[in-house]
C-alpha cells in the first residue's frame, strides 16, 4: 500500500462490501477508520481486524462527522460505501419516503464526504472512491429511487474531479459500479425481489448472475484503483473482474 494511504476511511464498514474493503486495506498495512451506526457490529470488525481498525460509531450522512474525521485522521483514501437497503416494490407501490430512501443515505453521504474532501481539503495525491451500482446503468424498477440515487453519485464524482482540477488540489475521484450479487445483505434482498418478479426460484435467478461477484472482489477492486494513479474514473465490477467505463 502506498504511503499516501497509510490511513483510510471506509463508510458502511460493519458488513458486506465495507467490511471486506476494510479487511483488505488493513491487510495491505493501512490504518482504517471504519464508520457505521451499529456499535456491536463495528466492535466485531475491530475484534477480527485488530489494531489496524479504528471503529467510529456514527451516521455517515452527518456532514459534521465527515469534517471531524478528515481533520482528525487526515486520510489519504476515502471509500464511500455506506448505503441503505432499498424498499423492493414497483413504483406505484412506493411512497415518496420509501422511494427516496437511497437519496437520503447513499447520495447524501457521498455528497457530504466529497464536499468535505474538497473544502478541507484532503492532501495532494489522495483518492476518493465512491460506490455507485450497475443499476445506475441498467435501472432497477423494483427498488424505488435506488438506481437514480446511484446515478447521481456518478455525477458528483465528475463534478468533484473537475473542481479538484480547477483548484489544483490533485485529489483523484473514482466511482465503482458493482453488479447485483447475492453475497451481501442488500444484494440478497434484490435477488429475492427480482426472482419473485420473474416467477423463478432464487437459485435459478442466481445462476443467471454467474460468476457471482463477492465482497472480496469488490475490496480487491478498491485497492487496485486506489493504488493506480493512471486508472480510469469509473469501473464496472462483476464476478468476471474490473472493467473501465468509457
Amino acid at each position: 500500500m502506498s504511503s499516501t494511504f497509510q490511513t483510510a476511511v471506509v463508510t458502511g464498514a460493519s458488513r458486506g462490501f465495507g467490511r471486506a474493503i476494510a479487511a483488505a486495506l488493513v491487510a495491505k498495512g493501512a490504518g482504517v477508520i471504519g464508520i457505521a451506526r451499529d456499535e456491536q457490529e463495528l466492535r466485531a470488525v475491530r475484534d477480527e481486524l485488530g489494531e489496524g481498525f479504528t471503529a467510529v460509531v456514527g451516521d455517515a450522512t452527518d456532514e459534521a462527522l465527515a469534517r471531524d474525521v478528515i481533520r482528525t485522521h487526515r486520510p489519504g483514501l476515502l471509500v464511500l460505501n455506506a448505503g441503505a437497503t432499498p424498499h423492493m416494490a414497483p413504483v406505484h407501490e412506493q411512497s415518496w419516503e420509501t422511494f427516496s430512501r437511497n437519496w437520503d443515505v447513499d447520495t447524501r453521504h457521498v455528497f457530504g464526504w466529497t464536499r468535505a474532501a474538497l473544502r478541507e481539503p484532503l492532501a495532494p495525491g489522495s483518492v476518493v472512491v465512491a460506490m455507485s451500482s450497475g443499476a445506475a446503468l441498467a435501472g432497477s424498477p423494483l427498488s424505488g429511487g435506488y438506481a437514480s440515487a446511484k446515478a447521481a453519485i456518478r455525477y458528483i464524482r465528475g463534478y468533484a474531479a473537475e473542481e479538484s482540477e480547477r483548484a489544483g488540489l490533485d485529489i483523484r475521484f473514482v466511482t465503482l459500479l458493482p453488479h447485483l450479487t447475492p453475497a451481501t445483505g442488500l444484494g440478497s434482498v434484490g435477488v429475492a425481489g427480482y426472482a419473485a418478479r420473474q416467477g423463478v426460484e432464487r437459485d435459478a435467478f442466481v445462476e443467471g448472475l454467474q460468476p457471482v461477484l463477492t465482497p472480496e472482489q469488490v475490496a480487491e477492486a478498491v485497492v487496485d484503483v486506489a493504488a493506480d494513479p493512471g486508472s480510469a474514473a469509473e469501473y464496472r465490477v462483476s464476478g468476471a473482474g474490473l472493467r473501465p467505463i468509457g
